[in-house]
Parts: structure tokens; C-alpha cells; sequence
């Protein structure tokens, strides 16, 4: 019996469509202020790393991978230069990011500088009470015993917070285009967000920009830096002047005190 040959892929000629890429659905700027409000009131742990997903566009495996050698909070600059992911069911801390793009320098905004500050102080407090049992690493995010955090463990803490926030429930991914979103309300320019984001192309950018919608306000973004604790340098110094007036004024004057 002659086995019978098909010279020509039949299923080649037939034509499938390509199935829709599922845009995304980012937070609004309200509703980043209401999670990270929530996180900032019950003291997740990880609330400090929510804060640069969110301001800095930071991908998980990126904001998990961060060591404090690469944040400098004197210039107010972090680096992109570690991830930690788990892959083939090893947890692995690598010094390749994803791209070029992904390892440029980033400037720290004073929300984000308050954040690693409090980290800062939250991790030495931890490693006092963890005593012996603490692991050492240059890790910023770690867990109550030093060890890195799993990166499965954070996508389900983040889903947990939005259900105590009342927030919907967005991918960890998706916080890169709400972190668009806030730039683009806060009319940066989008050369300047391309850098902050990442992207190798501008057009990427621009097709992030055209998705943000237009009732972000600027009053919500004002909310959230006064919700993170920021605020510019300068209006820090002229409140902390005014209350060093304030004190002045209450104290009674020692040559009164001495005439009466």
C-alpha cells in the first residue's frame, strides 16, 4: 500500500484572527491615593515598595531585586541594577535588568525619599527584634527575619490590600501605567516620563499618555503627596521655621522676668 503525502501544509492556508490585546485598566489617580493611604495607616510592611511601583513605575521583580547600595538618599537618585525573581522554583537575585532603558538612573521625588526613609528605619527595628534569628543582606525589602520576599508573596499581599482598601483589583504589572497616569496629570513632559518609565521608544510612551484619562486632577495629586509626607524641601524649612517662631513667641522673655 503507497502511503499517501501532502506536498503542502493545508492549515497555513487558513486565515485566524489575532486576538485582542486586553488594554489595561489602571487606577485612577484617586484610587492610587485611597490604596496607598490604607497600606500607610495599617503599616504594611510593604508599603514603601507600593509607593515606588506605583511613583516610579518599579516592575516587581525590580522593586523585590533593590539593595540599598543602589539607593543613594543624599542625591536622591536609585539605580536599576538588580531583580529577584523565581525561576525553574529557584529564587534568584540577578544584576541583569530587562533592558538597557531599565537601568538608567532615576531620580527620588520627596514622596519616595519618605518612603525609603521609613523602610530604613522599619528594617533596623526588625533586625533588633529578629536578634540571631536575622539574615543579613543589602536587600530593602526583606521579611521580619531578613529573608528576600517571595515574589508570589507580594502579588498576593498587594491583592490583599486592595480588598482592604476598596479599591479594584488591578495586576502588580498594571501599577506601571497608573504611574503613567499620575506623571501625565502632573503635565511632565513625555521625553521625561519615557525616562522614568523605561521605555526604549517614545511611542510606547505616547501610547500609555493617550490611554490616561482626563479627570485626574490636580487636587488628588496633591492629596497623595500630603498622604506620603511629601512636599518640596523648601515648604519643609518654612513650616519648621514658623514653628521655631511659634515656640519663640510662647517662651516669656528672661530680662521681663527679671525687671518684674
Amino acid at each position: 500500500m503507497v502511503e499517501e503525502r501532502i506536498s503542502k501544509n493545508v492549515a497555513q492556508l487558513v486565515k485566524v484572527q489575532r486576538a485582542r490585546r486586553k488594554r489595561p485598566d489602571p487606577w485612577s489617580v484617586e484610587e492610587a491615593c485611597t490604596f496607598l493611604e490604607n497600606a500607610q495607616t495599617w503599616r504594611d510592611y510593604l508599603y514603601s515598595a507600593y509607593v515606588l511601583i506605583l511613583v516610579l513605575g518599579l516592575r516587581k521583580g525590580e522593586v523585590l531585586g533593590l539593595t540599598w547600595s543602589d539607593v543613594n538618599l543624599d542625591t536622591g537618585e536609585l539605580h536599576i541594577r538588580h531583580q529577584l525573581q523565581r525561576v525553574r522554583r529557584r529564587l534568584q537575585h540577578t544584576d541583569t535588568a530587562k533592558t538597557e532603558a531599565s537601568e538608567a538612573v532615576l531620580p527620588l521625588p520627596d514622596v519616595c525619599l519618605t518612603a525609603l526613609r521609613l523602610r530604613q528605619k522599619e528594617q533596623r527595628a526588625a533586625r533588633e527584634r529578629a536578634k540571631d534569628l536575622w539574615t543579613e543582606s543589602d536587600l530593602v525589602f526583606t521579611t521580619r527575619y531578613g529573608n528576600p520576599v517571595e515574589p508570589r508573596n507580594f502579588t498576593r499581599e498587594f491583592d490583599r490590600r486592595c480588598e482592604r482598601a476598596g479599591v479594584r483589583r488591578i495586576r502588580v504589572h498594571d501599577t506601571r501605567h497608573t504611574c503613567a497616569s499620575l506623571l501625565a496629570a502632573l503635565d511632565v513632559h513625555p521625553r521625561i516620563a519615557m525616562q522614568i518609565l523605561r521605555h526604549s521608544e517614545i511611542a510606547v510612551t505616547m501610547e500609555v499618555y493617550t490611554h490616561v484619562p482626563s479627570a485626574e486632577t490636580r487636587r488628588a495629586l496633591r492629596k497623595l503627596g500630603k498622604a506620603l509626607g511629601g512636599g518640596s524641601k523648601q515648604k519643609r524649612e518654612k513650616k519648621g521655621k514658623r514653628k521655631q517662631e511659634e515656640r519663640a513667641g510662647e517662651q516669656p522673655d528672661k530680662d521681663g522676668q527679671q525687671e518684674s
